[in-house]
């Protein structure tokens, strides 16, 4: 099965470590980064997707991909 997940934040410290340790969990980088900026907050916001392959797994729609 193959899992797609798209992580966004501000582009900070904290959003590049939510995509260190989805890397670090085996999920690999999909496609470029996206950033915009956000003018009510007056700040940039990433965005990144990541796949991960999950053997021997069935899709469910209920599955938290946040833990896998």
């Amino acid at each position: 099965m193959k899992l797609y997940r798209y992580l966004t934040g501000p582009d900070d410290a904290s959003f590049c470590h939510r995509i260190t340790e989805a890397l670090n969990r085996g999920w690999h980088l999909h496609g470029s980064p996206t950033l915009t900026y956000d003018t009510k907050a007056k700040r940039v916001i990433a965005g990144q997707a990541l796949v991960k392959e999950v053997e021997g797994a069935d899709y469910s729609p209920g599955i938290d991909l946040s833990q896998q």
